[in-house]
């Protein structure tokens, strides 16, 4: 059904949603306009597997996934509570089996998540007309595959989707290129030119597509030595192949349209901590206050404690985020924080810290509006939290053959939690030279911060590259504390310790992990 179509809420749950957003704006938080569409377990599983946009581009992965949260669904191993869009409006679904106190639930649920998305400064630079975009989008990929066969252009969307990760996160917030803006066109370039009449205005990265060389172009001097390609590392790897891969224009065009969606959910998987935590933050306050009738409260409890249960192996993201939320709101009620409680060394006198600054309130707001996950930990997690959450630090044992405590040191932990968020839990890659020995090689850098590259995943990753590149491709990293160099030329894909004569194939050092 067309979203400009979708049918009304039943009048009981436009009733509910009418309530649930009046006392989610009576607390403060600020939305788009919400859509809420009720829809079967089958169609809110084939939403979710194309990340909440129904008329997403066809793939095979979007497929698989449906299957498998089928499965879950029909298995009774898990199924969907809630689903919402960042957008403008914000769309939201509801599945049509859920009972009343669960459709109110997540409504609240929604609203967290609405707010948080309209007010967090780390979404600001994200489209809010991704639904029409994405649309889009598929019309004109489902257009390519009419005219070039549908695998074709799936196996170049697979080559892509490799590669998605290979972005720079926080370059929307930050110019660091003179030429070349991601979100903008490029207004003075034609001036920089000197035959600017020639030339139309264009996204950097499509500047090469829209304005091809020619002979009008004047050429550079032939004694002038050519710049380094790129001048300086290049994190956003896809923006580097858009600019200089030898791309058809329609490969160009789904690169282009695959990296606008990577940078779209990209504050998704640096926030997911916060938001998830805001969410439930919300739904909890909003739920135990005013959506809960008797009958409904063993049901809604159930329900919540699901969500938050915990488990040896993995973080919870809404627990953390809930819990970290309400100990900064506890913190600033009492006034707890600052130099003079740091400074504080009587345990008793700490638990019992209370000046009555009751200015916790506004600092979750301030918080949710200014911070990411990385940043929130570091600002927030406290020794005090710690202990009270139960957190640890694990490692892997090799003579168990199993992941087990390594320490439950406020430090080590902190250490662990940050890394592990560090641009978004990715390695930085970049490329640091296109044209590798004068050979047109692709030679790229991995920024070793500690934690080695899964070398399953590397191989895939230059397969992918080489797909696009056309050309050997070389990836400097390191692997058992010694610089190595990972290469791939189209047939085989070698790894390399100094001298390139040690080269060996990959496969014999993934055969012996």
């Amino acid at each position: 059904m067309p979203l400009n179509e979708l049918a009304p809420l039943p009048p009981d749950l436009a009733a509910i949603q009418a309530e649930i957003e009046g006392i989610a704006r009576s607390y403060g938080l600020d939305f788009f306009p919400t859509i809420f569409e009720l829809v079967d377990a089958d169609r809110l599983n084939e939403i979710a597997a194309k990340g909440g946009f129904p008329t997403r581009y066809p793939h095979w992965r979007f497929g698989m996934e449906y299957d498998k949260l089928s499965k879950q669904y029909h298995y009774g191993l898990g199924k969907i509570y809630e689903l919402v869009i960042n957008n403008d409006p914000c769309y939201a679904y509801l599945m049509r089996s859920n009972m009343a106190v669960d459709q109110r639930l997540v409504m609240a649920h929604v609203y967290g998540h609405c707010d948080f998305f309209k007010q967090n400064a780390w979404f600001a630079k994200t489209s809010r007309k991704m639904m029409d975009e994405t649309a889009n989008h598929g019309s004109r990929i489902r257009r390519y595959m009419d005219e070039f066969g549908v695998e074709p252009v799936e196996e170049f969307i697979d080559a892509c989707l490799s590669l998605d990760d290979l972005i720079d996160i926080h370059s929307p917030h930050i110019r660091r290129r003179e030429d070349c803006s991601r979100y903008d066109f490029d207004a003075d370039a034609p001036k920089k030119r000197k035959n600017p009449a020639q030339r139309f205005a264009a996204k950097g990265y499509m500047d090469a597509f829209i304005n091809p060389r020619g002979a009008a172009e004047e050429r550079p001097d032939e004694e002038e030595a050519a710049p380094k390609n790129p001048e300086r590392p290049e994190r956003d790897v896809l923006l580097f192949l858009l600019e200089q891969a030898p791309l058809a224009a329609w490969q160009h065009d789904v690169l282009a349209i695959l990296r606008e969606e990577a940078y779209y959910f990209a504050p998704q998987g640096q926030t997911k901590i916060m938001n998830e935590g805001w969410a439930s933050y919300w739904h909890s306050t909003i739920m135990t206050r005013h959506g809960l009738t008797p009958s409904d409260f063993i049901c809604y409890c159930d329900h919540h404690s699901g969500t938050m249960a915990s488990a040896p192996d993995r973080l919870n993201p809404y627990k953390l985020g809930i819990e970290l939320f309400r100990d900064i709101e506890d913190r600033w009620n009492r006034g707890a924080h600052g130099r003079a409680y740091d400074d504080c060394d009587d345990a008793r006198e700490r638990r019992e810290w209370d000046t009555k600054e009751g200015a916790g309130r506004e600092k979750i707001f301030e918080v949710r509006k200014v911070h990411n996950d990385l940043t929130f930990i570091d600002t927030f997690l406290t020794l005090d939290f710690v202990r009270e959450q139960r957190l640890f630090k694990f490692g892997w044992n090799e003579s168990a053959e199993q992941y087990e405590i390594e320490s439950r040191a406020f430090p080590k932990v902190k250490q662990q939690l940050l890394a592990s968020l560090t641009n978004a839990g990715r390695p930085i890659i970049e490329v640091v030279d296109g044209n590798y020995k004068n050979r047109a090689e692709l030679y790229l850098e991995h920024r070793f911060a500690g934690a080695e590259l899964d070398l399953r995943e590397a191989q895939d990753t230059l397969r992918a590259l080489h797909r696009l590149w056309k050309r050997p491709v070389r990836l400097a990293t390191v692997l058992e504390e010694s610089r190595a160099v990972v290469s791939y030329d189209g047939k085989k894909c070698e790894i390399q310790h100094g001298d390139p004569a040690d080269a060996a194939p990959i496969e014999d050092l993934i055969s012996n992990e």
